[in-house]
């Protein structure tokens, strides 16, 4: 990287840390550190909880899933609109109107105190889990750029993130998210322009679709019954609303971010405003992912896009070979998706697309040969390299600067969204466990040194984690699965406890910890596509909880009568 990056870089995320611990200095009530005091406004809650979301693994990984997968992983949210419409008719109201630190805290008023500490632990687990992956990811970026250890830069990315989040807490997360998400949607319109703007010269937009459609990336919508594909207008549709409704209406990171509203309706209009938005934010994130993908139709790639891999295979004749396939294949495909785009004659034009599908087929087994190659040099070496197909696009293609801002895009997300996982992983540890099981009350101030505690705990045990991390199939679809494998029982649990007056305390607990164990087995034993996990859990857990609670009262009558 030049010194324009590094001061552009540098510069972005330090005014962000200082100016989230400026802003928010001076907090004396534990009100102002996990619920900024009740006074957002709708466009910070709906930035925040974009920003929330959005961490470095959407800009890092989205666009590989794409370039490596096509568009149909956007499919995966198009359950979320409906999930924001019945949170702002049913979750927003009530939460509103217990006054809530958490969202936890509601279940013990309709249930118990063992049924709320349940649902508050399943929570810790999951999201201490995802707040380590989430530093992981950038740790990935600069690894690359630096050349540094993942462990060392897990600690500092970590230990920045600590610092504004210990200082503010949730006003910090809420002020920060807006200029976090201003430097991520600057910088990625215009990565995509620039991706545009490096095409050969006939290649327009219309036909850059075109050869990602002779491609199969332009396949968006899939109505397929296919119980085993991943991704289908139905997973999309069904798992995605149950698993947006458990995230954005019981993960305390969400929640906690429309807590902070001013009113009920500030934060219904942020959640709409996210519903809208979010969509066609994760659209054009693949989008882009696809636009680099045609652009290496007509431009070399390593053999692999991981640069530890590909270091390790310079010393390899074989890897060598296997780059050279590579690159006279490259020049044949480029020939094939030009003629392809240019050409007006249907017979010619049918003729390149199947020579385009025949050299991506042929760079997929040289890319499957290299990965069997570098397996063979050393096991440890990662040949999975979905995530780091933007990175090397950024630093081998983008300008000076301009490489500066999307580092600052990638690592901002990265902050963001950790940030918010332990402001919420803080708060419901304090709510939920600390003070909640306190013989005596403490003042305010003793909350508040505790939540500063505890956000620096949490953010210590993510860093952790995040040393402990290894690259899966793809982080995003890492991340949706850990939530996948928790979320449909703790949405369970609160439908329950909103609709179903019928079942009592004893049986939801009951029904949660069997539901648990079930979904867990049945993940590792792949049972079904991971997003149907969270249509399966809520099942379960309300379907068990009902008939305990039917065995139960038919008990009490045997005994009664």
């Amino acid at each position: 990287m030049d010194y324009l990056d590094w001061i552009i870089l540098l510069c972005t995320l330090g005014f962000i840390v200082i100016y989230g611990a400026y802003k928010t200095r001076g907090q004396k009530e534990v009100q102002d550190f996990l619920k900024g005091g009740s006074k957002s406004k709708w466009w910070t809650i709906g930035l925040s909880v974009m920003a929330t979301q959005a961490s470095a693994i959407t800009f890092l990984s989205t666009p590989g899933q794409a370039f490596s997968d096509g568009m149909g992983f956007v499919q995966f949210y198009f359950g979320l609109p409906i999930a924001m419409v019945v949170i702002c008719l049913v979750f927003i109201p009530i939460y509103h109107r217990l006054k809530v630190y958490t969202a936890y805290e509601f279940l013990e008023s309709r249930f118990d105190l063992k049924t709320r500490t349940l649902t508050a632990i399943l929570f810790l687990i999951q999201r201490g889990l995802a707040a380590g992956i989430t530093i992981f990811a950038p740790s990935i970026i600069l690894s690359v750029v630096l050349g540094w250890d993942l462990i060392t830069l897990n600690f500092i990315i970590g230990l920045l993130v600590i610092i504004y989040t210990v200082s503010g807490g949730t006003e910090a997360v809420n002020i920060t998210h807006k200029q976090q998400m201003a430097v991520i949607f600057s910088g990625m319109f215009i990565a995509f322009f620039l991706i545009l703007s490096y095409l050969p010269e006939d290649i327009t937009f219309g036909k850059a679709l075109e050869i990602a459609g002779a491609s199969g990336k332009m396949e968006i919508l899939d109505f397929s019954l296919d119980f085993d594909n991943r991704y289908t207008i139905w997973s999309g549709i069904l798992g995605g609303t149950f698993l947006s409704l458990s995230y954005f209406g019981t993960d305390q990171s969400q929640v906690q971010r429309y807590l902070s509203g001013k009113s009920i309706r500030e934060s219904q209009m942020g959640m709409i405003f996210n519903g809208l938005v979010k969509v066609p934010m994760q659209f054009f994130i693949l989008l882009v992912g696809v636009m680099v993908f045609v652009f290496y139709q007509f431009n070399s790639t390593p053999l692999s896009f991981n640069p530890l891999a590909e270091e390790a295979g310079i010393h390899s004749e074989a890897y060598q070979d296997l780059q050279k396939e590579l690159e006279i294949n490259q020049q044949k495909k480029a020939k094939s998706a030009l003629a392809f785009a240019t050409t007006e004659n249907p017979a010619q034009k049918a003729t390149y697309k199947e020579e385009i599908k025949f050299y991506n087929q042929k760079d997929r087994e040289l890319r499957n040969s290299g990965a069997e190659v570098l397996a063979e040099i050393d096991q440890k070496i990662e040949t999975n390299d979905k995530d780091y197909v933007f990175i090397h696009f950024i630093l081998n293609n983008l300008p000076r600067g301009l490489i500066g801002l999307l580092l600052a895009v990638i690592l901002s997300a990265a902050m963001s969204s950790t940030a918010s996982e332990l402001n919420a992983l803080a708060s419901t540890t304090v709510v939920d466990l600390y003070r909640r099981n306190q013989q005596k009350e403490k003042d305010e101030k003793h909350y508040l040194k505790a939540s500063r505690w505890f956000t620096l705990l949490w953010g210590g045990l993510a860093i952790l984690v995040a040393c402990t991390a290894h690259l899966f199939d793809n982080l995003i679809q890492l991340v949706n699965i850990i939530g996948s494998i928790f979320y449909g029982n703790v949405l369970g649990i609160f439908l329950l406890a909103f609709f179903v007056k019928y079942v009592k305390s004893k049986a939801v607990f009951i029904a949660a910890l069997i539901t648990q164990i079930i979904v867990i087995i049945g993940w590792w034993f792949d049972w079904m596509p991971y997003l149907w996990l969270n249509l399966f859990g809520c099942a379960l857990v309300m379907g068990i909880a009902i008939i305990l609670q039917f065995l139960n009262n038919d008990e009490e009558l045997k005994t009664q009568a």
